[in-house]
């Protein structure tokens, strides 16, 4: 080890990511010392690391924190993560933020913060690239002395903003390609709550918790959405950028357009959704270059609606992945699966159902004869613990389905998940 490259050392510590290894491994020599000053580019504060952290008290918490980062020269990531540590007081983080703006790439904060602190206006003008701040607040964005020309990631968490802010920030981070937006405590100066968000840099959007009158969001290089436990009217997404990914959860919804954007998809993934099949239908009809699709415990809204697989099978020839979970009715078995299409490039199929009867055989069944070059099929079920007789009666008379299917169809690896 003696002979190791100071460098190389600092690498090493490093890579150890919580502060408290790397203190204790840097106070093995002088040359381990000197790494940890001048060769170390990271440092990861976590309350969940070490017991001990809770038992400190916040003022000593904070010199510690202090004291290990002073020690440093040249920081690069900073993670200070205290989730059940009181707040912490305004300066010695304005001190940490100052000590450390010129060299940081990447910033982790979050803790309580008391009076808060206007953490854009620390870190502004300088060499951040990824910025993760939770349960703090963001007021007044000036954009013209608050630029991130080099920010390429921005997450918040718990964050109180405005929408003005929202959309004032994301300007002024030119070269931004992913944000994911938590649980954010949106401040709304007219009665009607609309964001309007615009970049020409994203690539990724990650949106989670969060309600809404109007959401509109213009990006013309967004290759991935994703949209979890939502309440929104109106979402809209304008552009013609190459959207590949789609992914909806739980989210409820009025009206959803996705624009021209439908055209690059290659993964729709939705789930705990409420659709007019016509109308979803509609909206990813021009997505020719489609490979995988997941419907997943969807309900319609007219009952006599259903997933039409035929009109899956002409509009996305290149599909390999289908995925289906919804209550089924008689018209989705006796009509869904009528005609001599096939779904030629499906490898992989996995199906769900809510309850086993004798409608869930025959879906089964359909499928797996419409998909010739089936390798894989996947078939997720609910078992409650306590079943009647009647239940017990259908998943003997399934079980035995599936015995007469799988001698039919030896090729096929077919698994079963229960939940």
């Amino acid at each position: 080890m003696e002979y190791l490259p100071v460098e190389v050392i600092g690498n090493i510590l490093t890579r150890l990511g919580s502060a408290r290894e790397v203190v204790i491994a840097s106070a093995t020599c002088r040359k381990w010392r000197d790494a940890s000053r001048n060769h170390l580019h990271s440092l990861v504060f976590n309350s969940n690391d070490w017991p001990v952290y809770h038992e400190l008290t916040t003022s000593r918490l904070e010199i510690l924190i202090t004291e290990t980062i002073f020690q440093t020269n040249g920081l690069q990531c900073l993670s200070i993560i205290m989730d059940d540590v009181d707040e912490f007081s305004a300066a010695p983080v304005i001190a940490w933020l100052m000590y450390t703006r010129e060299t940081l790439r990447q910033l982790h904060y979050n803790v309580r913060t008391t009076p808060s602190i206007n953490i854009l206006e620390k870190c502004g003008r300088q060499r951040l690239e990824v910025l993760i701040l939770a349960h703090n607040a963001i007021t007044g964005v000036e954009t013209s002395y608050q630029r991130f020309p080099c920010l390429r990631m921005l997450s918040l968490s718990y964050v109180s903003i405005s929408a003005l802010d929202l959309s004032l920030l994301l300007t002024a981070c030119p070269k931004i390609e992913i944000l994911n937006l938590v649980s954010l405590d949106i401040v709304m100066s007219d009665p009607q709550a609309t964001m309007e968000l615009s970049s020409n840099s994203l690539k990724e959007i990650y949106v989670e918790a969060i309600s809404l009158d109007k959401f509109i969001i213009e990006a013309e290089r967004l290759e991935k959405l994703h949209l979890k436990d939502c309440t929104l009217e109106d979402f809209d997404l304008v552009g013609k950028g190459p959207l590949e990914h789609l992914k909806i959860d739980d989210v409820s919804v009025i009206h959803l357009d996705i624009g021209e954007s439908a055209e690059n998809l290659e993964v729709v993934d939705v789930s705990n959704f409420t659709i007019m099949w016509s109308k979803f239908h509609h909206m990813i009809s021009k997505s020719s270059k489609l490979r995988s699709l997941r419907l997943w415990c969807v309900v319609f809204d007219d009952d006599n609606e259903f997933v039409d697989v035929e009109m899956i099978s002409s509009g996305f020839p290149l599909l390999s992945h289908l995925s289906l979970s919804y209550d089924l009715k008689d018209a989705a078995v006796h009509y869904g699966l009528q005609g001599s299409f096939q779904l030629e490039n499906v490898r992989k199929l996995e199906l769900g159902w809510t309850e086993i009867n004798g409608l869930f055989s025959l879906f089964v069944a359909g499928l797996v004869e419409k998909c010739p070059n089936l390798q894989n099929l996947a078939i997720y079920g609910a078992v409650s613990e306590s079943k009647t007789y009647e239940e017990c009666h259908e998943l003997a008379n399934f079980t035995t389905f599936i015995v007469k299917l799988m001698r039919k169809y030896m090729h096929i690896d077919i698994q079963f998940i229960y939940e």
